[in-house]
């Protein structure tokens, strides 16, 4: 069923809002504006399935009562797009919600692990990918299309409930909510427009005057990007903008001499003179911190933290919840230098790994191999 009509959307939005559980997908495209564009909504109930087109109804106010109901629990597979284009467009965020994929690093799968991964593995399916590269805004929509689309939640509300149970079992359902609970804040999806030059491919390289330009280029170049509708790297890529930040140009000239910056007009060149300035006028006690990489670790930590992955691993296997879920190098390097500000000393990770971690690096556990496997001693 295709919802083009603001009555349909009604009627439908109606019978879901009954539901304890909706799986939910998106198709949109991002290639050619600042933010993605909404090209179909897909919902999943117990009883029926629906592609919604936001291209022909134009009042989704009704699709975002049900996103904001609280009663009804969204399910989506890797959330964090999806997550970010219903905000944008609906003005509100899906709550509460579920991710099959995170769910699925709890239950013996790997860390983001694939939709179609998920429903061979829960309901003995194979979707077929033909449609993976579909220009989703044009119309109309084959039958073909819209059956690829709809298999991306008529599984995906019977996957949930799968997991739900297998969750419960295990007593694992805290776990997840508690890493869910990171994706369901609406500042993971807005744009700080003056902390948006750390995402700068590189940025690390700079020093502290540099990085105060690239502040105010990159606040500069996101300010024009969202005015155009475009994306960020059509006005300025993060290879150029690096370049300016590390050249300083003084005038039109010195800047129009790095190449890249000929698509920008004169007031564009301007404008982006100006955001130059002002990070090279910045006080130096407002000049951004340097944000240098870790420094190598010693090679003694480096042969702890060994000892500790092969640990993390080892419970990884008996528990099923994914290695990458549980820790990364990272953490375990700084479990070692400050165990009180590690995520591994909180909430489930602690309970998991946290007080055997404790225990090894005390020296009261080792590891040792018995028939080609690592145990505990």
């Amino acid at each position: 069923m295709v919802i083009s009509t603001l009555e349909d959307l009604v009627s439908f939005c109606d019978r879901a809002a009954t539901c304890d559980a909706i799986a939910v997908d998106t198709e949109f495209l991002r290639e050619r504006t600042y933010r993605p564009r909404l090209c179909l909504v897909q919902i999943a109930t117990k009883t029926e399935c629906v592609a919604i087109d936001p291209l022909a109804v134009t009042d989704l106010g009704p699709l975002a009562d049900l996103m904001a109901n609280r009663r009804v629990l969204k399910v989506f597979h890797a959330c964090a797009q999806d997550m970010e284009v219903m905000y944008h467009r609906l003005g509100v965020l899906p709550k509460p919600m579920f991710d099959t994929q995170v769910a699925a690093a709890f239950l013996g799968m790997r860390m983001q692990v694939g939709y179609n991964a998920v429903v061979h593995a829960f309901c003995g399916v194979d979707l077929a990918k033909k449609e993976s590269l579909t220009d989703w805004s044009r119309r109309p929509l084959t039958d073909e299309q819209v059956g690829y689309a709809l298999d991306d939640v008529r599984y995906l509300i019977k996957v949930y409930y799968a997991m739900r149970d297998e969750l419960a079992a295990k007593n694992r359902e805290p776990w997840v909510r508690a890493e869910l609970e990171p994706l369901a804040r609406t500042e993971q999806y807005e744009v700080d427009r003056r902390q948006i030059y750390k995402r700068v491919k590189r940025i690390t390289s700079c020093t502290r005057r540099q990085l105060a330009v690239a502040r105010e280029l990159a606040e500069w170049r996101e300010k024009r990007a969202e005015k155009a509708d475009i994306p960020r790297k059509w006005v300025m890529s993060d290879e150029v903008l690096l370049a300016i930040c590390k050249r300083m140009p003084k005038t039109s000239e010195d800047f129009r001499r790095v190449r890249g910056t000929e698509q920008l007009s004169g007031r564009d060149v301007d404008a982006a003179m100006m955001a130059i300035e002002r990070g090279m006028r910045c006080p130096a006690d407002r000049l951004p911190p340097a944000n240098h990489p870790h420094r190598t670790p010693s090679h003694e930590t480096e042969s702890v933290s060994d000892l500790m992955y092969a640990l993390v691993r080892l419970i990884s296997e008996r528990s099923g919840v994914a290695t990458a879920m549980i820790a990364s190098r990272e953490d375990l390097f700084g479990y070692i230098k400050h165990p009180e500000r590690s995520r591994l000393s909180q909430g489930w990770r602690h309970e998991l790994v946290g007080s055997q971690l404790d225990e090894l690096l005390a020296g009261n556990i080792g590891l040792t191999v018995k028939d080609g496997t690592i145990e505990i001693l």
